[in-house]
């Protein structure tokens, strides 16, 4: 599955979290399912590999509307207003909450991981 869309600027939590993040608005009847993917994203740069939250983020935005929050690995630069496309790969977990931003910085390091392995085989 693909998401397109032009990136929009957060709140800039995932920057805080040393894991910053390209947000793309996502219609709330978008037919994904929310959680955390493994994804592709091809840029004029080259093309990247990503972990990609799809939802509400609920461990830091209690309002917040639903969209895809784009990580993309080894990418350095500025995405705001550029329009990008993320292919969506393999679906690692559901979107949680968790009780605090540590527990949920680890969980992030772990899909980083997972994703980076995934490359490696």
């Amino acid at each position: 599955m693909r998401i397109e869309g032009v990136v929009i600027r957060g709140n800039g939590i995932g920057r805080k979290l040393n894991v910053p993040t390209a947000n793309i608005a996502l219609a709330p009847d978008a037919p994904i399912t929310d959680g955390v993917y493994a994804a592709r994203v091809t840029l004029d740069e080259g093309e990247f590999a990503a972990v990609v939250n799809v939802g509400y983020k609920p461990t830091v935005d209690s309002h917040a509307a639903r969209g895809a929050e784009v990580h993309l690995l080894d990418f350095v630069g500025d995405l705001y207003g550029r329009r990008i496309s993320v292919e969506l790969g393999e679906y690692l977990r559901s979107e949680s909450r968790f009780e605090s931003v540590e527990e949920l910085r680890a969980q992030i390091q772990k899909d980083i991981d997972k994703v980076k392995n995934q490359i490696k085989e």
